[in-house]
C-alpha cells in the first residue's frame, strides 16, 4: 500500500431497466486507503453505540423511526470526516432513455453511467481500487466490463459483499436518500428527515453540485435534447 492509494466503494439504486422506477443513480464513497481501518472500526463502534450489532448491514430499505438517531449520527459523521466524500450520477428519468437512437443497449449505458461516476475521481499519480457489491452471478462480467470502460492502468476493480464492508452501506444510504427525493416519496418522515438533514450541509439531491464542492458531488445526467 502507498500513500497515494484511494479506495472507491460503489453501489447503484433503481438500475434496472423495468423495474417500475424512473430514477436511477449509481455512486460512491471516497476514502484514502490508509484510513479505511480507522473508518471501518468507527462506523461499527457507532452501531454498538446505538444498540446495532457491530456485524448488522445498514442500508436505506433499514431507516426507520427506531433507529432514526443511528442513522442520523452516521450522516453527520460522514460530513464531520475529512477522509470520506462521495460522488453519484442521478438519471432523473429512464423513460427518456432511447437506447436504439444511440445504438446501445441499457447495459451499455449502465456502464456508460458508471464511467461518468468514476473519472471525475481519477487524477495522475494515484492508483485506485475499486469496489463493487456482489449481487448476483454476473458480478465478474460487470468487473471485466468496467475495466474496458475504465481503460486505465491504475485501477483494480474487485466484488465484495456489502454486508462486510461498510463504506458499501454508506454508499447505499445516500443513493437510497437520492432516489427517494427524485422519487417524490414522502411516506417515511424518518427518511424525509434524513433528506433534509444532508441537505443542510449545502446539497441538493436533485441537482447537480458544481464540481467545487468535492465532499458531496452529484452529476444530474441530461439527454442530448436537454443539454
Amino acid at each position: 500500500m502507498t500513500l497515494n492509494e484511494i479506495n472507491i466503494y460503489c453501489d447503484e439504486s433503481c438500475h434496472l431497466e423495468y423495474d417500475d422506477n424512473k430514477v436511477m443513480a449509481i455512486g460512491g464513497i471516497i476514502c484514502p486507503k490508509a484510513y479505511r481501518k480507522k473508518i471501518f472500526r468507527e462506523i461499527r463502534d457507532l452501531k454498538t453505540k446505538h444498540n446495532i450489532r457491530s456485524t448488522t448491514e445498514i442500508k436505506w430499505s433499514k431507516v426507520s423511526d427506531s433507529k432514526k438517531n443511528f442513522y442520523y449520527e452516521l450522516v453527520k459523521y460522514f460530513f464531520d470526516n475529512t477522509n470520506l466524500a462521495f460522488r453519484a450520477v442521478l438519471v432523473p428519468d429512464k423513460n427518456k432513455l432511447e437506447h436504439n437512437k444511440y445504438g446501445q443497449t441499457h447495459d451499455e449505458f449502465y456502464y456508460k453511467i458508471y464511467y461518468d461516476m468514476l473519472k471525475k475521481l481519477f487524477v495522475p499519480f494515484y492508483f485506485w481500487n475499486i469496489y463493487i457489491d456482489e449481487k448476483d452471478t454476473l458480478g465478474s462480467t460487470k468487473i471485466e466490463k468496467l475495466r474496458l470502460f475504465l481503460k486505465g492502468g491504475n485501477v483494480k476493480i474487485q466484488e465484495v459483499r456489502s454486508k462486510d464492508v461498510e463504506l458499501i452501506q454508506l454508499a447505499d444510504i445516500f443513493l437510497g436518500a437520492i432516489t427517494y427525493k427524485n422519487r417524490l416519496l414522502e411516506t417515511n418522515p424518518t427518511k424525509v428527515n434524513m433528506i433534509k438533514l444532508i441537505e443542510s450541509y449545502g446539497y441538493k439531491l436533485d441537482e447537480t453540485t458544481p464540481y467545487v464542492k468535492e465532499k458531496f458531488n452529484i452529476l444530474r445526467w441530461k439527454t442530448r435534447e436537454e443539454l
